[in-house]
C-alpha cells in the first residue's frame, strides 16, 4: 500500500471521533466526562432555555443547530444535498423547552447522531469526497458546539442570576 492510505484507517478515525465527540472521551482531545450527550445530562431545561444575552442563542437553540446540521450534512454525505437550506430559521426554530420538550430534543439529536454513524460505518468506501467532507464538517462543527454550550452553561451556572 505504499503511496495510499488505507480507507479502513479513515474510518476507524471517524468512528473513534464520533464516540469521543459524542457520547465517550477516550482521550483524544476532550476531558473525562464532557463529551456532547454527557455534558447535555448535566443541563435541565430552565438552564438550556436561558440565552446569554438578547443576541446569543440559549443552549436549547444551538441542540437544535446542531442536528439540524448533522443532518443537512449527512444529505449531502449521500449525494443527496437539499436545494434551500434555512440556517438562521436553525437557530430559531427552538429557542426555550420545558422538561419534556428537552428531553425530546436531546433524543431527536441521539437519533440523527446515531443514524449519521450508521450510515458512515456502512460505507464501502470513503473515496467519495463528500463523505469524507460530511464526516468532517460534522465532528469539526459539532466540536464547535460542544465548546459553545459548554462555556455558555459556565455562564449560566456561575455568572447570570
Amino acid at each position: 500500500m505504499t503511496g495510499q492510505f488505507p480507507e479502513t484507517f479513515f474510518k476507524d478515525a471517524v468512528d473513534f471521533l464520533f464516540t469521543e465527540t459524542f457520547t465517550e472521551v477516550r482521550g483524544a482531545y476532550l476531558d473525562r466526562g464532557t463529551s456532547l450527550f454527557e455534558t447535555l445530562a448535566t443541563i435541565d431545561a430552565a438552564e438550556a432555555s436561558k440565552p446569554l444575552s438578547p443576541c446569543c442563542g440559549s443552549i436549547a437553540a444551538q441542540v437544535y443547530h446542531t442536528r439540524f446540521y448533522i443532518d443537512v450534512s449527512e444529505q449531502y454525505m449521500n449525494g443527496t444535498p437539499p436545494e434551500n437550506v434555512d440556517w438562521d430559521g436553525s437557530w430559531t426554530a427552538v429557542t426555550t423547552v420545558n422538561d419534556e420538550e428537552w428531553k425530546a430534543l436531546i433524543g431527536d439529536l441521539r437519533a440523527s447522531v446515531e443514524r449519521v454513524k450508521a450510515t458512515a460505518d456502512g460505507y464501502d468506501s470513503w473515496s467519495v469526497p463528500d463523505r469524507v467532507n460530511g464526516a468532517l464538517t460534522i465532528l469539526m462543527h459539532s466540536a464547535f458546539h460542544l465548546g459553545q454550550i459548554r462555556q455558555s452553561l459556565c455562564t449560566i451556572k456561575n455568572c447570570l442570576p
